[in-house]
């Protein structure tokens, strides 16, 4: 009878444990940049963090999007536009940290000598479509008195494509410019094929930064788990940024399989490095150039302040002692 109910117990016991496992499951999208290396390690401290993170990485920020919308996702590591598009769609996410800033550059054809942006008049230039580069982009041309379309006839004729196919047509000589991410700018201009024309951060929007989302469900309802993925979201950011060599070893070999030269990494850092912090003016500035300009598409731009919220990361940031 003592062995039935200790083995009773223990079953209960691991049933329990299994349960509570099974709800400390984090899902994470993520994107496949330099600058979203510190999201990726999460995974890797998580254990000591009490919980499991299973990552899934995704082309486009707007992918991630329509996974968190599909219900497939807690948490999403992308761009601020695809975040406001989302919103701005009735998406049930909030707005909880910001984890790199930068990590945009104008990068023009070497062989064409292209110093300014009103240089670009008469020529082609790759964005890839509602990305925060492309924000960047309309508002450069715009403020250099430039017109612009992705058909010919204006001063400067646009060219979509995805960010790897963007340094393909550069090199290829397809397009005379790219407005492109890290670290795919730095391979450019590192390989010699591109030369940077400017880091476009004298925009309104300053140097933009990169979001990470929670579904308001996962921010309401399983809070206890919310905190711990957002300390260890911290603790993930603060080793990168103070361990150079940890960050750099985890971003070229796990994330990029060597694809990523050090050269390449460092210049990649130096225009994206990792933050924690985001603020509601910035997202509302973004979502105000936004509608400007005609990217995503909002019927009904959101209210920063109404989903901006940053609770959660200043718990965390004062847990581990960052100001």
């Amino acid at each position: 009878m003592f062995k039935k109910l200790v083995l009773a117990s223990f079953i209960t016991s691991a049933m329990l444990a299994s349960a509570a496992q099974a709800q400390d499951v984090v899902r994470l999208g993520n994107l496949k940049f330099a600058h979203y290396g510190a999201v990726s390690y999460i995974k890797e401290i998580a254990p000591k963090c009490g919980i499991k993170v299973e990552e899934r990485v995704f082309a486009k920020g707007l992918d991630a999007m329509q996974a968190v919308l599909a219900g497939e996702l807690d948490v999403g590591a992308v761009s601020s536009e695809a975040v406001i598009s989302a919103r701005a769609s009735g998406a049930p996410i909030y707005l909880v940290a910001g984890f790199a800033k930068g990590g945009a550059r104008l990068v023009g054809r070497t062989d064409l000598g292209i110093k300014t942006v009103k240089d670009l008049k008469g020529k082609k230039v790759g964005v890839t479509r509602g990305g925060i580069q492309d924000i960047l982009l309309a508002a450069e041309l715009a403020q250099n008195g430039l017109t612009y379309s992705d058909q010919p006839g204006k001063d400067v004729q646009i060219i979509y494509l995805g960010f790897p196919d963007l340094n393909q047509a550069l090199l290829g000589k397809n397009i005379d410019a790219i407005m492109q991410s890290e670290p795919y700018s730095s391979q450019a201009i590192g390989k010699g094929y591109g030369s940077e024309i400017i880091k476009p951060y004298d925009t309104p929007i300053g140097e933009p930064v990169r979001t990470m989302v929670m579904t308001e469900k996962f921010y309401k309802e399983r809070r206890p788990v919310a905190e711990k993925f957002m300390r260890c979201f911290v603790e993930a950011t603060k080793t990168f940024i103070e361990n150079k060599d940890l960050a750099e070893k985890y971003v070229r070999e796990n994330m990029f399989k060597g694809q990523v030269s050090h050269e390449d990494f460092v210049n990649a850092i130096e225009n994206s490095p990792y933050s924690y912090d985001v603020t509601a003016e910035h997202i509302q500035i973004t979502t105000d150039l936004m509608q400007k300009y005609g990217v995503g598409k909002m019927a009904k731009p959101p209210v920063a302040k109404d989903w901006v919220k940053t609770d959660l990361l200043e718990q965390a940031k004062k847990s581990l002692n960052i100001k």
